[in-house]
């Protein structure tokens, strides 16, 4: 298979990325010159910036479109006003999650969706499939690059270049950057406070220079999906395919603050309010390592001798100095409790613990 490649993969490349396939694209693992615990440290306590352009990205068009989407995702977009974001699910009919993506609503005739990069033409047909007439789906995942840019010192670095930072949470502003249009949104997979940027392709080399040049002052590193995963499985934050998926519902994966349980319609509501009415699923919970193992995916976890779940992410946490992972148990465990886990024929004791591991300072 041909992997898609990032408008930035020369930047990768003369940075002496170490690259990986992810979703179908080639993109950038680690860097030279520290790796991922220096990349870590970087976006916790000062700042970095991610090339997350495999991200898809998805525009929606036409009377009622803000209608529409609310009637097939998760969440409800009427809590949301134009210039705001919101995350939200896209699910099966029998609950299990197609993908998690993040809606920006910029008026009531004009969406623009972010899915995950192997989810996006999953997502664009299902739209396509039901869309009524006069509503226009188009799928654009290679027309835009988008840069991550997170960190105490996020701020000061896109300011420096000219660049908005004082909207809230969650809200977006469209700005100028070298003559092209960028959205500028307070959104990001790390627990830091910062920003994620949406480009035109074509002006994505420009944009990543800038940013590195204003954040030479803040000590800047170029990030990758190994520090990306690292900061958010700190935070606790789930990643599609791993802590929700086909088989794990909302209910399942703990984000049930994503779905709008009033709403009259969504695609799989009927299967996810009997899920919770009947409260028997398993749910995912965060561990804790009490001693040195570290868990990985699909690793045993068991209490009392018997098998009660499996690990869905598990890593090093840089920040702790430990291991930390989410493990999709029986709904019985509880904080606090003692579990084991099997760690390559090792039996490794882990505290169930509520997420994030670490303090977060989206805000």
């Amino acid at each position: 298979m041909t992997l898609a490649q990032s408008p930035l993969h020369r930047r990768h490349l003369d940075l002496g990325a170490k690259l990986a396939e992810f979703g179908g694209w080639e993109m950038p693992l680690e860097y030279a010159g520290g790796g991922v615990l220096a990349e870590h440290k970087a976006v916790r306590e000062a700042v970095g910036v991610f090339d997350v352009s495999h991200l898809g990205k998805v525009t929606v068009q036409g009377s009622g479109a803000v209608d529409y989407l609310d009637g097939c995702f998760t969440n409800a977009l009427g809590r949301i006003g134009a210039g705001q974001a919101q995350y939200t699910l896209c699910c099966d009919d029998d609950g299990g999650v197609v993908d998690d993506l993040i809606v920006y609503r910029r008026a009531d005739d004009d969406v623009l969706l972010i899915p995950n990069a192997a989810n996006t033409a999953e997502v664009v047909r299902r739209l396509r499939e039901g869309a009524p007439e006069g509503l226009t789906i188009t799928d654009r995942h290679h027309d835009f690059a988008v840069l991550a840019v997170q960190g105490p010192h996020s701020d000061e670095t896109l300011a420096a270049i000219g660049l908005p930072v004082s909207h809230d949470y969650m809200s977006y502003a469209e700005a100028e950057l070298g003559g092209e249009a960028v959205t500028v949104c307070r959104t990001g997979y790390t627990g830091e406070r910062g920003y994620e940027l949406v480009v035109p392709a074509a002006a994505a080399l420009a944009a990543w220079d800038a940013i590195m040049a204003a954040g030479e002052a803040y000590d800047i590193r170029a990030c990758g999906l190994g520090a990306r995963d690292t900061l958010r499985t700190e935070m606790g934050y789930p990643l599609h395919g791993q802590d929700l998926s086909r088989d794990i519902s909302p209910v399942m994966g703990r984000v049930g603050w994503a779905v709008g349980w009033d709403k009259p319609q969504f695609w799989g509501r009927d299967t996810l309010l009997a899920q919770r009415a009947a409260g028997e699923v398993p749910l995912l919970r965060g561990l804790v390592a009490a001693g040195r193992g570290i868990a990985r995916p699909g690793m045993a976890v068991a209490a009392g001798g018997a098998e009660i779940g499996r690990v869905t992410s598990g890593t090093f946490s840089p920040t702790l100095r430990k291991g930390v992972a989410l493990a999709l148990l029986d709904r019985r465990v509880a904080v606090g409790d003692e579990v084991t886990v099997d760690v390559r024929g090792r039996t490794e004791t882990f505290v169930v613990t509520a997420p994030p591991f670490v303090e977060s300072s989206t805000r």
